[in-house]
């Protein structure tokens, strides 16, 4: 290639948004790597080197949607989310990833795939919280990366004795073991832990927020994140959607929705 036929491509890069950017989309892999949580029972929880959950299914329906011929998975946390997808060690993101205005000027959000809502577990024998008002005072577990602590404190300042947690996990078996008395977060989150100790705690079914679980891309996969949205469209059209909530959360008595969410757009 002679020198000024470089410098033309190399301007016309410049002139669009990159070529590498323009060839760097999810929706144009073979393979792609789904990050998803391994501790957090009905949405991604990885045993015996396998993991299975409704985000795990939901992450490998899109990435077939999107024509890829192998679908991957690799454990994130709260904390490591933006930092792996724009690191390029995970594609996808679907880890209970809650779209807020922060996140999104990090990470490209398409869906939301499910429009969950903040609530509160308890030990089953606990009958004193009927509501997010009776949190003031409580020993409330705070888990490492996730904004649902600040929902209550910040949003609605009331003021729990914060007790701080690895992960939604780590929470619950404080909860279990009596170290917290309440863990707050979405419910479809809520909704696995208690289907898995059904018999021990109990979700109050007191929702205060809407938690729009995300599904998260790297900054700028527009081609990507449109890709994701036809994919969860017809996830819901199809009926697919209704069947792995029932799979996943139906032994948790958590009413679900099972209409198309309305997504954010892709921008």
């Amino acid at each position: 290639m002679n020198s000024g036929l470089v410098w033309v491509v190399a301007l016309s890069c410049l002139g669009l948004t990159g070529c590498a950017a323009a060839t760097a989309s999810v929706s144009s892999k073979d393979t792609i790597v789904v990050g998803v949580k391994d501790d957090q029972p009905g949405l991604g929880l990885k045993e015996g080197g396998t993991y299975h959950g409704f985000e795990v299914d939901v992450g490998t329906y899109i990435a077939k949607h999107m024509g890829a011929k192998q679908v991957t998975f690799r454990t994130v946390r709260s904390d490591n989310r933006e930092k792996l997808l724009n690191a390029h060690t995970v594609d996808l993101v679907l880890a209970s990833y809650s779209i807020t205005p922060d996140r999104a000027k990090l990470v490209t959000f398409g869906g939301p795939y499910y429009v969950a809502h903040q609530d509160i577990m308890l030990r089953r024998a606990e009958t004193g919280v009927r509501g997010v008002r009776d949190l003031g005072g409580r020993r409330m577990c705070q888990a490492s990366g996730s904004v649902s602590t600040e929902r209550v404190v910040i949003g609605l300042g009331i003021r729990p004795r914060l007790v701080r947690g690895s992960s939604y996990s780590d929470c619950v078996r404080m909860l279990l073991g009596g170290t917290v008395d309440v863990v707050s977060t979405g419910d479809l989150v809520l909704a696995g832990f208690a289907a898995r100790y059904r018999d021990r705690v109990k979700i109050i079914n007191a929702p205060f927020t809407d938690e729009r679980y995300g599904v998260g891309l790297r900054s700028g996969d527009i081609d990507g994140c449109e890709g994701v949205n036809r994919a969860l469209t017809t996830m819901y059209q199809d009926g697919t959607a209704a069947r792995l909530l029932s799979k996943w959360f139906g032994a948790s008595d958590l009413k679900m929705t099972t209409s198309v969410p309305e997504f954010e757009g892709c921008t």
